[in-house]
């Protein structure tokens, strides 16, 4: 039986994550979640990949010879995370497992409630713990060419070192206080309150298999400008390169790029604009420049675009755009072996290739040509391959090896943890022409038995961001689920979505509802229209943007028999003032108190009387990006109006987020809205799910 039919069974696939290539690239360090002993969490581990793969090149579990398998290097039940290499090849990696060796030798129970930094030796052994901030460590990074590494790791403000630290930590447990006070604009980010400890860097040695000295504070009061930073070291581990968060007078936060001095501490901007962010840094591996995405504003007027820029790292030379005139948004970026050219992803119509941008000013080339969407890039060091995850709407995250010399070339698939997926139904492309004359496209995912003499239901779904698109692999929205219940699952990128281009993502801009709308009734009105499709029997899905556009089309048309809105945004001028993005609702809509067009013009909650089809509404109280009073002031407008008919129901989760994390959640969710839709789009009698 297929995993997608039977959510226990789906939940328990395991998930690759991401990638780390060793020194010598013989071997990848993989991330892998997994459904924990208990059944209740998703515990990630490091599996090693071998770099080779099987004669046919295939994704067969068990490939000939066994020194071809995956192995897991990492076993404990608290789970794994943050793989990264020292030069001579060991492994660093954060857990919050017990160090069972400080444990025999200090006679101190070890809490283990924070993730540590730990070792796994070249040559094999047992791992060992190097340093234990009481915050704990929330990344590392590591030079290349050198032992040194850089750790992230929280702290309170005003503490002197790790011990300070851990002293000040146990006065506020001892006095009862988890009161924080802030001084910048930013209180809240997704699913967790900021503060009162802040993100510093920690600069150490490694030596002899542990660490030379104590870690060095090298960010002794940074306030929030840490936040969602990944540093790097340049080879020789003397400068550190991060992203720097700087706030102004009106709350509008930028994102400029710092270099930081390892020995001393000294601190210097290397990027800086008012109107751009400069994010996610990258150093050469000649460690002379850095490559760095840069984001301009979104204003009133036009949404903002992005770019590649390098800019030499000892600030001599101004930063130079390096993707020139092409029309797409980068994701992620590394560099090539020899400093000469920087591998980056871009949306590109419902894919997510791989591309090439050299130096020496020649056009943008592209490197990969099939459906795939590729994330954690790893360049060979001699330059003749890249390893990658690649995934698909219709396969999951995969490593894969892509030969450089042959552009276009098909990617070899490497041995996975996670094996091979047999999928309940087909993947096709669909496509349809707005009234403005835009081409809308998407994916459609079929069941195996949709045909004209069986046509299947329609279920449209809408992605979140609202600037994303549907290219990848999800397991949150995962349509094969819905597939393996007998539902073709359709998956439009409307305006607004990436990979079409600037000028598309512009055709949504200050025209959130209607604009977009439009796109996604062209396309489904398309779409059922096709022989293999009932057209009588259609539902609306979406979370996040994807949930306003749910709540939008719930009060602009009756054509659906169910709506699910999953973390939809409901009133805009509400949202304003208790998001923890607020800067972002400044730019894109103005202020709500003197700009209130946009608002009211965008607004969901306006159309409240017009709704008539039955709603399931569902959101976490942990969603501080689109705080529970969005769905609160829904489910009231639909259940306490005089006169109103429609069935309404509301999946509250007390303890989850934006997202649902959770396994037993997760199965929950998906429960309730396969007996919502059975209901109203099948016909079926309304069957509550047991542990709800």
């Amino acid at each position: 039986m297929s995993p997608f039919e039977d959510l226990h069974d789906y939940i328990a696939i395991p998930r690759v994550s991401g990638l780390r290539l060793s020194p010598d690239g013989s071997w990848l360090a993989a991330t892998v979640q997994q459904l924990g002993p208990d059944g209740k969490t998703f515990v990630p581990a490091i599996w090693r990949i071998p770099v080779t793969d099987g004669p046919d090149g295939g994704q067969a579990p068990d490939p000939p010879g066994g020194q071809s398998l995956p192995t897991r290097l990492t076993w404990s039940a608290q789970g794994e995370d943050n793989p990264a290499f020292l030069p001579d090849g060991s492994l660093l990696f954060t857990s919050a497992r017990p160090d069972l060796a400080a444990w025999q030798d200090s006679d101190v129970t070890q809490d283990g409630a924070k993730p540590a930094l730990w070792l796994h030796p070249a040559g094999g052994g047992d791992a060992r713990r190097l340093a234990a901030p009481p915050g704990g460590i929330s990344g590392t990074s590591a030079a290349t060419g050198a032992p040194a590494l850089v750790l992230t790791c929280p702290m309170l403000p005003g503490a002197d070192g790790p011990d300070e630290d851990a002293k000040r930590r146990q006065q506020r447990k001892d006095a009862g206080v988890t009161a924080i006070l802030h001084e910048a604009p930013r209180v809240r980010h997704w699913d967790h309150d900021l503060g009162p400890d802040q993100l510093r860097l920690l600069m150490a040695t490694a030596a002899n298999g542990g660490l030379a000295a104590p870690p060095r504070d090298l960010t002794p009061d940074p306030g929030r400008a840490l936040d969602e930073q990944r540093p790097e070291l340049t080879p020789d581990g003397s400068l550190a390169v991060t992203g720097w968060s700087v706030w102004d007078d009106a709350a509008e936060v930028r994102a400029e790029i710092a270099v930081i001095d390892t020995a001393t501490g000294q601190r210097r901007t290397l990027l800086s604009d008012p109107g751009r962010d400069y994010s996610e840094p990258h150093i050469s591996p000649d460690g002379r420049l850095v490559v760095c995405t840069a984001t301009t504003h979104d204003s009133y007027d036009a949404p903002g675009d992005a770019t590649l820029v390098v800019v030499p790292l000892d600030g001599s030379g101004s930063p130079a755009d390096l993707l020139g005139g092409l029309d797409r948004r980068p994701v992620e970026a590394v560099w090539a072996p020899g400093s000469q050219a920087v591998y980056f992803t871009a949306d590109d119509h419902g894919r997510c290739p791989v591309f090439r941008a050299s130096l020496d000013g020649a056009p943008v080339t592209r490197v990969t040509t099939d459906d795939g969407a590729y994330t954690s890039m790893c360049p060979s060091p001699d330059g003749k391959f890249l390893y990658a995850l690649r995934s698909a709407i219709d396969s999951p995250p995969v490593p894969v090896r892509l030969d450089l010399a042959m552009p276009g070339s098909p990617p070899r698939y490497l041995p996975s943890p996670a094996g091979h997926l047999e999928l309940p139904g087909r993947l096709t492309e669909v496509e349809a022409t707005a009234d403005d004359g835009a081409v809308i496209r998407g994916w459609l995912a079929l069941p195996a038995s949709a045909s004209e003499q069986e046509p299947a239901p329609l279920l449209l779904w809408v992605h979140g961001g609202p600037r994303l698109s549907w290219n990848s692999w999800s397991w949150r929205w995962n349509p094969w689920l819905m597939v393996a219940h007998g539902y073709a699952v359709l998956l439009p990128d409307p305006g607004l979505s990436t990979g079409y281009g600037h000028d598309f993502v512009g055709r949504g801009h200050g025209s959130w509802g209607l604009r977009p709308y439009a796109d996604l009734m062209a396309i489904t009105d398309a779409t059922a229209a096709r022989p293999d499709i009932d057209q009588t029997r259609t539902a609306a899905m979406g979370g996040s943007y994807g949930g306003y556009m749910a709540n939008w089309i719930a009060g602009h048309t009756g054509r659906f028999r169910a709506i699910v809105s999953h973390a939809g945004l409901w009133a805009l001028d509400q949202m304003f003032g208790t998001t923890d993005a607020a800067s972002y609702w400044r730019r894109h809509f103005g202020d709500p108190l003197t700009e209130p067009e946009r608002y009211e013009t965008n607004s969901p909650h306006l159309h409240l009387d017009a709704i008539s089809t039955p709603m399931l509404v569902i959101h976490g109280d942990k969603d501080y990006r689109v705080p529970i009073g969005e769905a609160l002031r829904l489910w009231a407008g639909l259940t306490t109006r005089p006169g109103r008919k429609a069935d309404v129901k509301f999946l509250y989760f007390p303890t989850e987020n934006h997202w649902i994390t959770t396994p037993g959640h997760a199965i929950v969710w998906y429960q309730a809205v396969l007996a919502f839709l059975a209901t109203h789009v099948l016909g079926e009698p309304w069957q509550r799910p047991d542990l709800l």
